[in-house]
C-alpha cells in the first residue's frame, strides 16, 4: 500500500476499536490496516460514519479513544533512538483553539523545553510566517475570534510545527473553509511536508482531494478499507463499487452547468447495526445473495488490495 523502498514511520495491523453502549459493545473500527512511510503522503478516504478519524485519534490515544476497547496493533519505527513525534490539525479550528488564550500562548505551549521567552516569541512570529500569514506579529497576539477561519486553521498549523513532527495527522483541515481557503491551505501543507520531510496523514471524505497530492489512498467504509493502493492507480481503475461513487461524486469541471449531481443511494450504516455480510451490499447495485451473507476478505497484488467478492485487484 506504500512505497516498499521507504522505510515505515507508521503500521496499523487489523485495528479494533469498540466502546461499551447500553451494556452492548459497539465497533465502529472493525478492521483496519495500513502504513505510512517515512516522509510519505497517504490518505483515508470514505464518508462521514466510516471511522476514519477515530482511526487517526487512536494513533496517539486521544478521546474518546482512552474509553475505548482496542485490539490489533499500531507500531511506530524510531526515528534516531526516539519514538515519532506526531501533530494534528483538526477540520474546526474554531473549535480547536482555546477561545481565551492568544495565538502565541498556544503554540508556546507546543515548542520544544530551553527555549527562552524571547527566543519562543521570535519562533512564533517565524512559525506563523511560514504559513503565510500576511502579519504574524499581530497574528500571534491576536485571540482566536480576531482570525478568519483560514487565518486559525494556519495558526493550527504554525502549532503543529513548533512540536516538529515527524508525522503530520489531518483530519479534514478544510471542512469548514471556503473553497479558496481550502486550496490555500492544502497547497500550503503540501510545501510544509515537501520543506520538512515529515509525513502527511490527510483523513478526508473528498477523494478528488487527494489527486496529485497524496501516495496512497485506503479507501473506508463501515469500520474497514474496502479497497487501497497508490493513488494514480486507484483514481485511473477504482475496482470496488464504493471506490467508484466516490469518484463519480466529485464534481467534473467540464460537466454541463444543468447536468445532475451523482451520488450514491442511502446512508452509511450506524456502528450498532452493521449489516451482515458486505456492509456495503444494501446500497450497491451489483450485489448479490452471496454480498448480503458473506463478508469480503482482503485480496490482494502488488500495492493494490480489494476487499469486494464480485471484483479482483
Amino acid at each position: 500500500m506504500d512505497d516498499m523502498s521507504q522505510a515505515k514511520l507508521l503500521e496499523v495491523s487489523h485495528l479494533r476499536i469498540a466502546f461499551r453502549r447500553d451494556g452492548r459493545q459497539v465497533v465502529p473500527v472493525r478492521d483496519v490496516s495500513f502504513s505510512v512511510p517515512e516522509h510519505g503522503r497517504v490518505a483515508l478516504v470514505g464518508e462521514s460514519g466510516c471511522g476514519k478519524s477515530l482511526t487517526a485519534l487512536s494513533l496517539a490515544g486521544l478521546p474518546p479513544i482512552d474509553r475505548a476497547e482496542v485490539g490489533g496493533s499500531i507500531s511506530f519505527t524510531p526515528i534516531e533512538g526516539r519514538s515519532p513525534r506526531l501533530a494534528y490539525v483538526f477540520q474546526n479550528p474554531t473549535e480547536s483553539l482555546n477561545p481565551v488564550m492568544r495565538v502565541r500562548d498556544q503554540i508556546r505551549e507546543a515548542l520544544p523545553d530551553g527555549l527562552s521567552r524571547r527566543a519562543g516569541d521570535d519562533r512564533i512570529v517565524e512559525l506563523l510566517a511560514r504559513t503565510g500569514l500576511p502579519d504574524p506579529v499581530r497574528a500571534a497576539s491576536s485571540f482566536p475570534c480576531e482570525l478568519s477561519g483560514g487565518q486559525q486553521q494556519r495558526a493550527m498549523i504554525a502549532m503543529a510545527l513548533a512540536a516538529q513532527p515527524d508525522l503530520l495527522v489531518a483530519d479534514e483541515p478544510t471542512t469548514a473553509l471556503d473553497v479558496t481557503t481550502q486550496r490555500e491551505v492544502l497547497d500550503l501543507m503540501d510545501s510544509l511536508a515537501a520543506e520538512t520531510g515529515m509525513a502527511v496523514l490527510l483523513i478526508t471524505h473528498n477523494l478528488g482531494l487527494v489527486a496529485g497530492r497524496m501516495d496512497t489512498v485506503n479507501v473506508m467504509y463501515a469500520g474497514t478499507v474496502v479497497e487501497s493502493g497508490p493513488v494514480v492507480e486507484v483514481l485511473a481503475d477504482p475496482r470496488h463499487p464504493y471506490t467508484q461513487g466516490l469518484l463519480a461524486a466529485v464534481p467534473a469541471l467540464d460537466a454541463p452547468r444543468d447536468a445532475p449531481l451523482a451520488d450514491i443511494p442511502g446512508t452509511v450504516p450506524p456502528p450498532d447495526a452493521w449489516p451482515p455480510g458486505c456492509a456495503f451490499a444494501p446500497r450497491c447495485s451489483l450485489a448479490t445473495d452471496r454480498c448480503r451473507s458473506e463478508i469480503p476478505a482482503e485480496t490482494r497484488c502488488g500495492a493494490r488490495s480489494l476487499a469486494c467478492l464480485l471484483r479482483q485487484v
